[in-house]
């Protein structure tokens, strides 16, 4: 049933910016201004700012060219609104060398980032794209062990086969990470999250207490529009 006919679904917006070389200063400020929107933004229900590895990657230096911004909407509509007509949106897309935005609805969701939940409601896609976040709080006196061990293995993400996209994301260094990825199909995502290679940095993680609080999330894409890593991006859904 299309959300106009229904309850209103929970609906995520993700923005990814290269940032011209003149606009890193402006980039950097929203890593601070950021924390409040500049406007009101109707339907918002949490957001974060999130800083980037070098080079978009998942090592512990920084890449202060990257930024993502995350927003969980209460409708769809609240999202696509947001991206359209919003001036925060839009200083993103004037500020990049590479923009690229997507709307997602949660058809799988466990944990909670800062304490919220995501709702997922939506139908896992039958083909077509796929989305993945997962995000931790670290536990300080484990950051030396988790870091150890994780970037080995979630540079073999990107080169997963599927795998369109994987980012490495952090609204703090060192101790809140994310990690985003779209893939070509569901079989494809399955088929990396049963790897050894995963399986095994998600035992030790898990085995180990690496984590205060952790989100693991995949998502139906609604919407994909813009440019990353030189390749122009576009999918819609139906409602």
């Amino acid at each position: 049933m299309p959300e106009s006919d229904a309850e209103p679904i929970h609906t995520a917006v993700v923005l990814l910016t290269r940032f011209r070389p003149g606009a890193l200063g402006w980039g950097i400020g929203q890593l601070v201004l950021g924390i409040r929107p500049r406007e009101r933004l109707a339907g918002l229900i949490f957001h974060k700012v999130l800083g980037c590895g070098r080079n978009g990657g998942f090592g512990i230096v920084p890449g202060f060219d990257r930024q993502g911004l995350f927003c969980l909407f209460s409708s769809r509509a609240a999202a696509d609104d947001f991206i359209d007509t919003t001036a925060w949106a839009a200083s993103y897309r004037a500020h990049g060398i590479e923009h690229l935005a997507l709307s997602l609805q949660a058809c799988s969701s466990r944990g909670l980032w800062s304490g919220h939940p995501i709702e997922a409601r939506a139908p896992v896609p039958d083909d077509g794209p796929i989305a993945s976040l997962t995000r931790a709080s670290i536990r300080p006196r484990k950051a030396i062990d988790f870091w150890s061990r994780s970037p080995a293995a979630e540079a073999d993400l990107a080169q997963a086969h599927g795998c369109q996209l994987a980012i490495g994301l952090g609204e703090a260094p060192l101790l809140r990470q994310a990690t985003f990825s779209l893939w070509r199909s569901s079989a494809d995502l399955e088929a990396y999250a049963h790897s050894a290679g995963h399986l095994a940095a998600i035992r030790a993680a898990y085995g180990r207490h690496h984590f205060s609080e952790s989100m693991f999330v995949r998502f139906r894409p609604l919407r994909i529009e813009g440019r990353w890593q030189g390749r122009e991006m576009m999918h819609r859904a139906d409602a």
